[in-house]
């Protein structure tokens, strides 16, 4: 047996896991900088990388080591009541999710994937929210059940946010901590219910020490780098991302 049979999934070579793990440092150093979408970039990498019924789980590990290495490197900026509503909240979403979560084709899952993306940077932010306990919870619940199909729900959290008027580093400390507590609560919904997290583990692990870096990098550029030159390349690759997952979809359909 190879050392990368040994390590590596089935269908899975060592050029796509040494993709996503490059990918998980600068996807996390985004992330920590903004307070969003790496999340979004990473998921699109991984699924155009990986099996589809393995990305979403992955995914949510993956997420769970980034923005538990950003809290950690931004404790004091968190405000906790915010973080505690929405993660009541999650913990029914979760559980929610998981009970209606059924293994979804490859074909419809990648779609589903591609269309979240650019739903994501294109379509229509949600209104209508105002700070409060009951609208951290009420996001947190429906985030979490999402999270469980389409991954990257960290867009939502950042609208819920946007409202509560914080300065940058509380915002995007804050969203650390929402979101660390919904993957980890996400990841052991997927265990339960059988995901092989062992098969995995290798990828896992260097996926999420590269996200630790990455977190480390982003939080020292935090304030610092040209936001909006940046973000026009990023809103160009995941358009690409998003595109190239519902092609191979519909590829898959031929």
């Amino acid at each position: 047996m190879s050392l990368e049979s040994a390590l590596l999934p089935d269908g899975v070579s060592a050029a796509a896991a040494i993709a996503v793990i490059v990918a998980s440092f600068f996807t996390s150093s985004l992330t920590a900088a903004f307070g969003l979408g790496g999340g979004l970039a990473l998921l699109a990498i991984m699924g155009a990388a990986f099996p589809p019924a393995a990305v979403i789980p992955v995914h949510g590990v993956a997420q769970l080591g980034s923005n538990t290495s950003r809290l950690i490197l931004q404790w004091k900026s968190v405000v906790w009541p915010i973080v505690f509503w929405f993660l009541a909240g999650s913990l029914i979403g979760s559980a929610v999710g998981a009970r209606i979560y059924v293994e979804i084709p490859d074909a419809l899952l990648k779609a589903l994937i591609g269309v979240f993306v650019l739903l994501t940077v294109y379509g229509p932010k949600p209104r209508g929210f105002s700070p409060g306990g009951t609208t951290y919870f009420a996001t947190g619940a429906a985030s979490a059940v999402l999270s469980m199909f389409v991954g990257a729900t960290g867009p939502i959290a950042a609208a819920m946010l946007g409202v509560a008027r914080l300065d940058k580093l509380k915002t995007v400390a804050t969203h650390a901590g929402a979101m660390a507590g919904q993957h980890l609560l996400k990841s052991l919904a997927f265990g339960v219910i059988g995901f092989a997290y062992a098969d995995w583990a290798a990828i896992i692990i260097a996926v999420v020490i590269a996200g630790f870096f990455g977190a480390a990098a982003g939080t020292r550029l935090l304030g610092d780098m040209p936001e909006e030159k940046f973000r026009r390349g990023f809103t160009l690759v995941l358009t690409f991302f998003g595109f190239y997952l519902i092609g191979s979809a519909l590829l898959l359909l031929v």
